[in-house]
């Protein structure tokens, strides 16, 4: 199942047009694409033949034609009425389900390439916007297949089937036809032209009201206690009357719009009646009186199919767009580069940085000549003030970047040659905040290695996390619910369980990101007592604001400007009178 859906990412989106980018989403199903629309075609036959069967049956009456063609006629028209129902629901089937399974190819596809984007892609990208491309314009691409296909191909049908009728029975009214019916279609396209620059405009305001509200919920509390809800209400009440005016004139105005197409609709209908009237009874041309109502009939199907055709040209304009929007992400360049390299088996855990540099742009190197040697169980802890570098030698450790200048060795084997997936599998990262999912404290804890822990696993990681005695605590334990990012716990309970999920992933490798910026002094107490045995055996590089927090590191690096300033023990540090000493006296005073 996942590499079919793997599939979507062969496609080369950029430079293509979306109509063969759609193609080829539904290249896998065009067989039951096909036969939807035979099926179609079969179901939607009443429109364009109970206009022909009204005229047989019109014809028997005036002309008394023999009886058995009445019943004849009657049997027909029923028999393709009774058919519509099983064939909708084998049509919906058909064409519902292949869009259904093209858009969940999409959205995984989207998935698996958002997985394999760099971490730079995903700094730039706001996770609003590729959260967007995968519900809202992969839902947008669905909706346009679907309206295309029930509506266009039910105006196309009707045009063709409509038109094949009329040629055959009257034949000479068929260029009457083709310049009544487009330019019907196109006088009542051209009136509801005139309401897309209100409907806009509705929409507008429509959402200046929703980022109204989201703002006066926000502030409630600063409203309520500064005493300023007349304030508030008085501009809400602005924009309700903005909107109160913009729809009461979009109304009036499809009011007038509706009323004038169908006037112009009905005068057409009538003259065009009128004449084939006058034709039939004049004896011209052999028109019947069945021929005269079915020409009527005709008028209004062929006209409205018409409008349809024009109505669907936004549609479609939007649905192509969403595939050129999903496209710039499935073809986007970035991806981090792991094919064809050496996968890690085995990690003991030395890190060596030579002359390494890093560059976020090429005017401002966030890292340069940075060269330090850790050994295998080693604890660094990186210090300085904001913008020192100290985050983007974590982001070169965990390999969500790569140095631009220098190498880096993992090892001793430069790392641009490893598979940076199979390294991971040696690293846990415990950062500022932690990241828990909705779901069970045990799921959350043993991410990413279900297999492998078992509840006692489990409970021995949440206890070396000093986290056992809270989940005990909790209604159902391990399987207590953690809710919305970890909603449900303390910021110390949630940081514990991620230091459990460390744990229980035994790395080799630990990155520690701010870790107890956030805590209170108890829960940061027990945090660190957490850590302590979390670091222990292990190579762990440590960044931390607060100085205390990192006084048992082996060695601590004072970072200034991307560089390295100085490194040594706490001790050490604040005896040489530094810069570390600079940054201790300033957070005891």
């Amino acid at each position: 199942m996942a590499s079919s859906y793997e599939r979507p990412l062969d496609h080369r989106y950029r430079g293509e047009h979306p109509i063969r980018t759609l193609a080829y989403l539904l290249r896998a199903d065009r067989r039951s694409l096909a036969f939807a629309v035979v099926v179609f075609t079969v179901k939607h036959s009443p429109i364009w033949l109970l206009p022909l069967i009204t005229a047989s049956i019109i014809d028997t009456v005036v002309q008394h034609q023999p009886i058995d063609r009445l019943w004849t006629s009657t049997a027909v028209i029923l028999f393709i009425l009774l058919v519509n129902y099983p064939l909708h629901l084998l049509y919906v089937r058909l064409l519902y389900g292949s869009v259904r399974r093209m858009g969940t190819a999409l959205r995984s596809a989207l998935c698996t390439r958002m997985q394999q984007l760099s971490i730079g892609y995903h700094s730039r990208v706001s996770a609003g916007v590729l959260q967007a491309k995968v519900v809202r314009d992969v839902e947008t691409v669905e909706q346009m297949v679907q309206q295309t296909a029930e509506q266009g191909l039910g105006a196309v049908t009707v045009l063709t089937g409509g038109l094949v009728i009329i040629a055959v029975r009257t034949p000479e009214f068929v260029p009457v036809f083709l310049l009544v019916v487009p330019a019907a279609a196109l006088l009542v396209d051209r009136l509801r032209a005139r309401l897309r620059a209100h409907n806009e405009n509705f929409r507008h305001e429509v959402e200046t009201l929703s980022s109204r509200v989201t703002e006066m919920t926000r502030l409630i509390p600063v409203t309520r206690a500064h005493g300023l809800e007349g304030k508030a209400l008085r501009r809400m009440d602005g924009t309700l009357s903005r909107l109160l005016t913009s729809g009461m004139r979009l109304d009036l105005l499809n009011g007038r719009v509706g009323s004038l197409a169908w006037v112009l609709l009905n005068v057409i209908g009538v003259l065009v009646l009128a004449g084939a009237a006058l034709v039939s009874y004049y004896g011209v041309w052999g028109v019947s009186a069945g021929d005269v109502v079915m020409l009527s009939a005709f008028l209004t199907t062929l006209t409205n199919s018409t409008t349809t055709l024009t109505g669907l040209a936004p549609v479609i304009a939007k649905g192509l767009e969403s595939v050129r929007s999903v496209g710039e992400v499935l073809q986007a360049p970035e991806l981090e580069d792991n094919e064809g390299k050496s996968e890690v088996t085995t990690l003991r855990g030395a890190v060596t940085f030579e002359d390494v540099g890093h560059a976020y742009d090429e005017d401002r190197p966030a890292v340069r000549d940075f060269t330090l040697t850790v050994a295998p169980g080693e604890t660094i802890a990186l210090v300085g003030a904001s913008g020192a570098g100290k985050s983007t030698v974590l982001n070169l450790v965990i390999g969500f970047i790569r140095p631009t200048t220098g190498r880096l060795l993992l090892d001793g084997t430069d790392m641009s040659t490893l598979d940076l997936r199979t390294y991971r599998r040696f690293v846990s990262v415990v950062p500022q905040e932690s990241i828990l999912f909705d779901g069970t404290i045990r799921e959350n804890v043993v991410y990413g290695k279900e297999d492998e822990a078992d509840d006692e696993a489990v409970r021995a990681a949440l206890r070396d996390a000093n986290a056992l005695e809270f989940v005990e605590r909790l209604p159902q334990g391990l399987d207590t619910l953690v809710g919305d990012r970890g909603a449900r716990l303390s910021g110390g309970q949630k940081q514990r369980l991620a230091i459990a999920r460390a744990l229980i992933r035994d790395p080799k490798v630990l990155v520690l990101d701010e870790a107890t910026s956030a805590l209170d002094t108890r829960s940061e107490a027990l945090v660190q007592q957490a850590l302590a045995r979390l670091l222990h055996g292990r190579t762990t590089f440590v960044v931390a604001h607060r100085l205390s927090t990192v006084r048992g590191a082996d060695r601590i690096v004072v970072m200034g400007e991307g560089r390295i300033l100085e490194t040594g023990t706490h001790d050490e540090l604040l005896r040489r009178g530094g810069p570390y000493t600079e940054l201790h006296s300033g957070q005891v005073a």
